[in-house]
């Protein structure tokens, strides 16, 4: 007989008889663990394989948590108090009733930034809870412990590129200088949510684990939940099934759960684009266990931008059929409000609230719109996005890309659209073709187009 076997008992998690998970402990080194084999820095990051697939797991409930006012600005000019409570009005609206935008989050360092928060939280909404984001020191700490949240994001570096070489400690030193402020915060009524900093260039068996299993004590102890968010902070994160970690964000969001008990209401995904991988690495997230998604409005945030909110808006209604009350027509408004309010520069091809996501160019396309915008119109975005689609007259347009620009630009209903045959549409059509042979190359403008339509007919658009 061995007696070395771990012992059988039945899991509640998947209620099948499991062997007791092994507890993984710190694993101090000397050295920082670089991962150079698939980071070498100067080379393309390599995706390396361990052929382990882990089951997926979406939990019944999932949510999307914002950092627009936290990480969201810090790629940017600052937003103002004012236009910080202006987008937190927003976001409540999209979230719905059932708060699907569960939590938004502030930075607390400035005047500007606590007036926001205080004019915020005055408002009363329960949901996007507010919660802010401090730095793992007693100095930070000291700015939340009264100002009147319930849980405040705490930033726990966990790679060696950090631990080591950013702030010059070791494994151990780390974990106890975090571990400390943690147990301030719980001492402080506050609930912690750890930002495990750089997770996919972790140690993730030598320091994740172990640290985690060290806040799951903590919360057991003391009666007060403890969040994890795996920050995919350079964007390094791997969707695909069978690769190995610290790269893989089904192996991650897994091994939060199985080797350190973390249940899918305490896990969250933050991911950034660096490789284009954000929206996808955090469905994946979601569909391995998480239960929530960090993300910020039109996905801006540190260098490539976080995952857009409103994407995984669309994400969470295509994964559970429903969008659960969020009203995605304020998507719209809050990309025009970011727009003229502060002047961004929002990429025309951006999807969902690009000035030309759903904009058709061809001319063989626009035929297609007219006859039935299902042909080349992603879903009814006049619906959902209280955008309909339209076409960019060009060279190439034709008679059909000038009427379909006409009916919908106007929003003309069906009794009065203009087929591709109306004499005015073809006054037009020959205006824009002298344009181009005479040597422009640029788009027609919709200023332009809006002044012939008016001259050629007048009675049709007059009104819309």
């Amino acid at each position: 007989m061995n007696h070395n076997m771990p012992n059988i008992n039945l899991s509640k998690r998947t209620n099948l008889l499991d062997f007791d998970t092994y507890e993984y402990e710190l694993q101090d080194t000397d050295r920082p663990e670089l991962f150079r084999e698939m980071f070498p820095y100067s080379e393309v990051p390599k995706v390396a394989y361990n052929y382990r697939h882990v089951p997926m797991n979406m939990p019944e409930n999932i949510y999307i948590t914002d950092t627009t006012f936290r990480d969201g600005q810090q790629s940017r000019a600052p937003y103002t108090a004012e236009q910080i409570v202006a987008l937190y009005k927003m976001l409540h609206r999209l979230g719905g009733e059932n708060g699907i935008i569960r939590q938004t989050e502030f930075f607390v360092y400035s005047e500007s930034d606590r007036k926001a928060l205080e004019q915020c939280m005055a408002l009363g909404y329960q949901f996007p809870e507010i919660t802010t984001w401090i730095r793992a020191n007693k100095q930070d700490f000291e700015l939340v412990r009264n100002i009147g949240v319930r849980e405040t994001g705490i930033l726990v570096s966990c790679s060696d590129h950090h631990i080591f070489n950013k702030m010059g400690l070791n494994r151990r030193q780390a974990l106890d200088k975090y571990l400390g402020i943690v147990k301030e915060c719980i001492a402080a009524g506050l609930r912690p949510r750890c930002h495990f900093e750089d997770i996919t260039r972790a140690d993730f068996y030598g320091f994740v684990v172990p640290f985690a299993i060290e806040l799951r004590k903590l919360a057991e102890e003391s009666g007060v939940p403890v969040k994890i968010r795996a920050c995919d902070t350079m964007g390094y994160g791997i969707p695909y099934p069978g690769a190995a970690l610290p790269r893989s964000v089904s192996g991650i969001i897994y091994g939060l759960q199985h080797y350190a008990g973390f249940t899918s209401d305490l896990l969250e995904w933050h991911g950034h684009n660096d490789f284009y991988k954000g929206v996808t690495n955090a469905a994946t997230a979601w569909l391995y266990g998480a239960g929530a998604v960090n993300c910020s409005l039109l996905g801006i945030g540190e260098r490539t931008g976080n995952v857009p909110t409103e994407a995984m808006v669309f994400e969470y209604a295509s994964l559970k059929g429903t969008l659960n009350g969020m009203d995605t027509t304020v998507i719209t408004e809050i990309a025009d409000y970011i727009v003229n309010e502060t002047h961004y520069d929002l990429p025309p091809m951006t999807p969902f609230v690009g000035k030309s996501f759903n904009v058709t160019r061809a001319g063989i396309h626009a035929d297609g719109l007219m006859k039935d915008e299902e042909i080349y119109n992603i879903f009814d975005t006049a619906k959902l996005l209280n955008k309909p689609p339209l076409v960019s007259v060009s060279a190439s347009s034709g008679l059909a890309g000038i009427a379909c620009w006409i009916n919908n630009y106007y929003r003309l209903p069906e009794s009065r659209r203009v087929d591709k045959r109306d004499p005015a549409v073809r006054r037009i059509k020959e205006w824009v073709d002298r344009e181009y042979e005479g040597g422009r190359v640029t788009v027609i403008s919709d200023g332009e187009l809006k002044a012939l339509a008016e001259a050629c007919l007048p009675d049709l658009v007059r009104g819309n």
